[in-house]
């Protein structure tokens, strides 16, 4: 019996969901698929999990995303493939910094980025993600509100470019996002004169200024699907290829450029914390239920509040 038909039948024994990020490995993404689970972002990993019948939810991706499904589903019972899976934008903005960056600063609207812990997101009056957070500085803007915004300065800088909201921004920044080029990146363009380039906006200004399209995982891959283009450079995570090719077979798909002119590597764009998850340590944590994410009832109940905003608003 393949790895993957064992981890179907434990799913089935448990009644678990397998949920997986779209920067996971491809096996993991279409095994999500072919057992009833979902490939998504983090936020629509943990509504499908709230949604769906299952008692268990595998969450294939980093541990705030494993907490984020915990929030919105307490009744459940929440595993990780493997609990070490970070985010660097979670490391970096530590609750007790964040505290007092947000006590000195009382008169301000604190809006958080979804790559962040439990107890942060609990700190927080709003939650949002990569493709809501402009729709939400904007009317947060025209309700006359301060931001303090936190953590990813791209991301903040980004968002008070397009909507010049008052925004202090807490500086943390993605290790993958942050390692693209705009150098090489333009030389790369001229090499690929007809490609569009596409980037997420938690990459550095200058890289983003040379972007066709700007957007979430998500408005990525459909900007693949539904442009004209036939040639697509791509600056994010490169665990996105896969789902980019399923909905786009027919299209070249470039990595750009994470090294300056002239480097050994040209892309190394892939998460060193999503790359640990694997079909073994999926089967593993299934076997054993390990990995369970547990989190504070206050804490939780808090951050469903921040959560909650955003899925009222965008609904």
């Amino acid at each position: 019996m393949s790895i993957q038909d064992q981890i179907q039948a434990e799913l089935k024994t448990r009644n678990a969901v397998l949920v997986a990020h779209y920067y996971v490995s491809g096996d993991l993404q279409t095994l999500a698929e072919e057992t009833g689970g979902t490939v998504s972002d983090s936020l629509e990993m943990a509504r499908f999990g709230k949604n769906c019948d299952a008692d268990t939810i595998i969450v294939a991706g980093v541990k705030f995303m494993g907490e984020t499904a915990k929030i919105l589903s307490p009744e459940k019972t929440v595993l990780v493939l493997d609990e070490g899976a970070t985010c660097s934008l979670d490391i970096g903005c530590q609750i007790e910094d964040f505290a007092k960056f947000c006590d000195q600063h009382t008169d301000r609207t604190v809006v958080v980025y979804a790559n962040t812990s439990a107890e942060v997101k609990a700190r927080a009056d709003w939650v949002v993600t990569s493709g809501s957070a402009l729709k939400v500085v904007k009317h947060l803007k025209e309700q006359g509100k301060k931001i303090l915004w936190a953590p990813d300065k791209h991301l903040g800088n980004y968002v008070q470019q397009q909507t010049n909201a008052d925004m202090l921004i807490w500086q943390g920044s993605c290790v993958v996002h942050e390692r693209f080029k705009a150098d090489a990146l333009k030389t790369l363009k001229a090499k690929y004169p007809e490609a569009a380039i596409l980037v997420h906006p938690e990459s550095p200004q200058s890289v983003v200024d040379l972007a066709d399209v700007v957007g979430s995982t998500t408005a990525l891959i459909n900007a693949v699907r539904d442009r004209d283009e036939q040639t697509f450079i791509v600056a994010t995570d490169n665990g996105i290829f896969h789902k980019m090719h399923e909905v786009a077979p027919d299209k070249k798909l470039i990595e750009a450029p994470t090294m300056g002119v002239g480097a050994d590597c040209e892309s190394c764009a892939h998460c060193e914390w999503m790359a640990m998850n694997t079909l073994e340590n999926c089967l593993d944590t299934l076997k054993t239920g390990k990995n369970e994410i547990l989190i504070n009832l206050d804490i939780a109940k808090k951050a469903k509040e921040s959560i909650q905003k955003l899925l009222d608003f965008t609904a």
